[in-house]
């Protein structure tokens, strides 16, 4: 299990709060309604602001048959 900084955790609850208000905005403007994102955008923030955030994972790409 990866481990969180405390500075990370609070990031991504202080976006969590902004998005359950509705103030949270995406990079295009547009205001953020998926959990996901939200603990996304938290995390990525917090890694800009040099917390311990684990690397972001690879993305996966469906093969197709």
């Amino acid at each position: 299990m990866t481990t969180h900084s405390k500075k990370s955790g609070n990031k991504v609850e202080k976006t969590m709060r902004e998005m359950k208000k509705g103030t949270l905005k995406s990079g295009s403007g547009k205001k953020v309604t998926s959990h996901k994102q939200a603990i996304a955008i938290g995390l990525s923030e917090a890694r800009k602001e040099g917390a311990k955030v684990p690397e972001k994972a690879a993305s996966k790409k469906k093969a197709k048959a």
